[in-house]
């Protein structure tokens, strides 16, 4: 499969719409597109999905590890892979590139375009192009689509980057506001929650088509090997709950994968359906916007009344962020309060600021029968809420912060055989966490 990676100097410069936008053209010219998403975000790689009727996978190395990424990679299906960036170009966990977009595209080989939105500039920008361009001499930067911008203001920053700069300018995309999508506190609104998604994509492709070298831009995809994956499991034959919905969709594709070869999904709604699916061996309730739903989650008596049984038997489950904020007593989402599960106690209530954001190291420093002490696990954390339980927690985290210091919390929630806590969790980084999970004391 041939790639190519789309960037920005920042968050907020267009990657996302451009990055849709560019591989619905590449499918409209006949093209199967497998869309990639760097670091732990799994709301860009929703849209990806939606668009190409194909899982989109995330390529994150600090969670996943060089060969985690590797493999996730090579898993992908196509004529051309398509990588979404994270945040600019080269911003990593703290001062300097490490995990950033510039290091997944070099530890795959792979050729970057910038997406930039100028403002008010012309031969500054070139300073700015020219900047990422020689920072690090290994990242292949290829060239620069403009975005949001008129025609007579494209003409003038073309003739400057190409007077300027040594980088190609693959075309513009037009300020339109068809193609704004929307956000809300942890970032853009879920693709499944955009009714008129497909529209304005189509809209993002003609501009693109029209505005922008396609033709020139596929010259430039990269091949690429097909890396090793070791990364499976054996078949248990567990029958295994994975609840999936608007409010809980936040899932790595791998993670699934992996899960399907210990034994069999059976996917339900915690907003729909009135009950677990029977037979459950282990249960998996992922992040999401459960707050942003609570009123039809909390409705639903019957399946909070089956949760809540299925748990106080001793089935083993394991929920992240979102997952934990559901299985409480109850979530205060700001301008309401409703019951949830009620499985842990306590309740979670919405903030108005991040409590925790950033990849993190867990360390089970409480003997228990779900995960041996001592064992450590890549994360990543991004919640807004914050859970006030007087239940176990086993969890010890730990954050080098960019000075040195460290930075360390509290969580991971422990009762009965079930596991649950705010850190989002990769398995292909953290294999023998999930194996203690699906085989717990």
């Amino acid at each position: 499969m041939k790639s190519i990676v789309i960037s920005s100097d920042s968050s907020g410069g267009g990657k996302t719409t451009i990055t849709l936008g560019i591989i619905k053209a590449l499918m409209e010219k006949g093209f199967d597109v497998q869309g990639y998403k760097v670091g732990p975000d799994y709301i860009d790689s929703a849209f990806h999905s939606r668009i190409t009727g194909k899982a989109s996978r995330n390529l994150d190395l600090y969670l996943m590890g060089e060969d985690g990424v590797k493999a996730s990679y090579s898993r992908g299906e196509g004529d051309l892979g398509v990588v979404e960036g994270v945040m600019g170009l080269y911003d990593g966990k703290w001062i300097d590139s490490k995990y950033s977009t510039a290091h997944v595209a070099k530890t795959l080989g792979l050729p970057v375009v910038l997406v930039i939105s100028p403002k008010a500039q012309v031969a500054t920008l070139c300073a700015e192009i020219n900047g990422l361009v020689n920072f690090e001499e290994d990242v292949n930067i290829l060239g620069v689509i403009l975005n949001n911008i008129s025609e007579s203001y494209y003409g003038l920053l073309k003739a400057s980057i190409e007077y300027n700069c040594k980088i190609k300018v693959f075309g513009y995309v037009p300020n339109d506001e068809r193609l704004v999508l929307g956000s809300r506190h942890l970032g853009l609104i879920q693709s499944s929650e955009i009714d008129d998604l497909e529209e304005r994509v189509d809209v993002c492709s003609e501009l693109i088509l029209k505005h922008v070298d396609v033709e020139g831009l596929i010259e430039y995809f990269k091949e690429t090997p097909k890396y090793e994956d070791n990364f499976h499991l054996e078949n248990k034959g567990l029958n295994i709950g994975v609840a999936y919905d608007k409010a809980f969709s936040f899932y790595y594709k791998e993670n699934l994968e992996l899960l399907s070869e210990v034994g069999k999904i059976i996917y339900f709604s915690p907003l729909k359906d009135k009950a677990l699916p029977e037979g459950l061996d282990f249960l998996y309730i992922g992040g999401g916007y459960p707050e942003v739903f609570l009123e039809e989650l909390s409705n639903n008596k019957t399946m909070l009344q089956s949760i809540k049984n299925a748990l106080d038997n001793g089935l083993r489950c394991y929920a992240e962020c979102g997952g934990l904020m559901y299985l409480t007593e109850a979530i205060d989402n700001g301008e309401i309060q409703r019951d949830t599960v009620g499985f842990f106690s306590g309740k979670a209530t919405m903030t108005k600021t991040l409590q925790n954001f950033g990849y993190a190291e867990i360390e089970i420093n409480v003997d228990n029968k779900i995960v041996s002490k001592g064992t450590k696990i890549k994360c990543h954390e991004f919640h807004k809420s914050c859970v006030n339980t007087k239940d176990n927690k086993i969890y010890k985290l730990t954050n080098t912060m960019y000075d040195g210091k460290i930075k360390e919390w509290t969580c991971g929630y422990v009762k009965n055989n079930t596991l649950a806590g705010y850190a989002h969790v990769h398995f292909f980084g953290n294999i023998d966490f999930l194996k203690q999970l699906i085989e717990s004391r």
